[in-house]
């Protein structure tokens, strides 16, 4: 009779360790953080806190990316998000065409070629989790449920940067309710060219989730938070509660759809 060692097999799979499961949690409460403690800083603080929210958040939907589809999909979804981002914001930054005429500031950081780097992150760190969500709401439809969401957050996002001063537009026709500083033409050029990277990326990347890969749940908390944090934020520390009105209603029923199929357990 011999006697062997038994050594366990290695899951070819890759499953989700403790180790890696701390390192995505800590890189998404980073992000949360910092997101919290925007209204609350001034000066120099906000400036950094402006970019390095963007960094964390983008890190944290890259983590949940790599740990749950697996390292061809993190890739894919980091490298096209990024060049799609920078091109379509070079083409608009020159030709104010589909967001309108607008410029950033310096105080954003490093440019490239008058697009700052932190820009094409910003995409990235909402595209993943509406992804998922209009894959399993509406899975013939990717394109057009994940374009509506990236315009639907954006209708936050943009009155909130441009009262920073981070970037500024030349208004000349209609502008978005309850946003004088923001022309209606950016809200089409945020569906049209959202819905082109959900087409992309739904075309380009996996789209079933490795088995024990990491679950659902920094996305579906990053996805409420973003809404919360946009209806509370203006209505309490920014004094626009028309943008909370508009912007909550529109994002929530974006959202909604999403949350009620994760309810009811209804599969895309």
């Amino acid at each position: 009779m011999s006697i062997r060692q038994y050594r366990p097999r290695r899951n070819l799979r890759g499953s989700i360790t403790n180790a890696q499961q701390l390192i995505l949690i800590a890189v998404f409460v980073i992000a949360l953080l910092l997101q919290i403690s925007y209204p609350l800083v001034s000066g120099e603080t906000l400036r950094l806190v402006t970019i390095a929210t963007v960094y964390w958040a983008a890190g944290a939907m890259s983590l949940h990316a790599l740990y749950s589809y697996g390292l061809n999909y993190a890739i894919r979804y980091i490298l096209i998000t990024f060049t799609f981002a920078l091109i379509v914001e070079q083409i608009g930054s020159r030709t104010g065409w589909p967001f309108g005429t607008y410029s950033y500031d310096v105080s954003l950081g490093y440019q490239i070629y008058g697009v700052p780097l932190v820009v094409p992150f910003a995409w990235m760190m909402l595209a993943h989790p509406l992804l998922i969500a209009a894959r399993r709401v509406s899975p013939h439809w990717v394109f057009l449920y994940g374009g509506t969401g990236l315009m639907a957050w954006d209708i936050f996002l943009d009155p909130q940067m441009v009262s920073a001063q981070r970037w500024t537009w030349e208004v000349t026709g209609r502008t978005v309710p309850f946003q004088p500083e923001v022309p209606l033409l950016n809200t089409f050029g945020w569906l049209l060219t959202g819905m082109g990277l959900m087409a992309l990326l739904h075309i380009t990347l996996p789209r079933e989730r490795r088995k024990n890969g990491a679950s659902y749940l920094v996305p579906n908390i990053f996805l409420c938070w973003t809404w919360f944090a946009g209806v509370v934020g203006n209505i309490f520390f920014f004094n626009r509660p028309g943008v909370a009105l508009v912007g909550g209603l529109t994002f929530g029923l974006v959202l909604a759809p999403y949350f009620i199929a994760l309810s009811f357990g209804r599969s895309g």
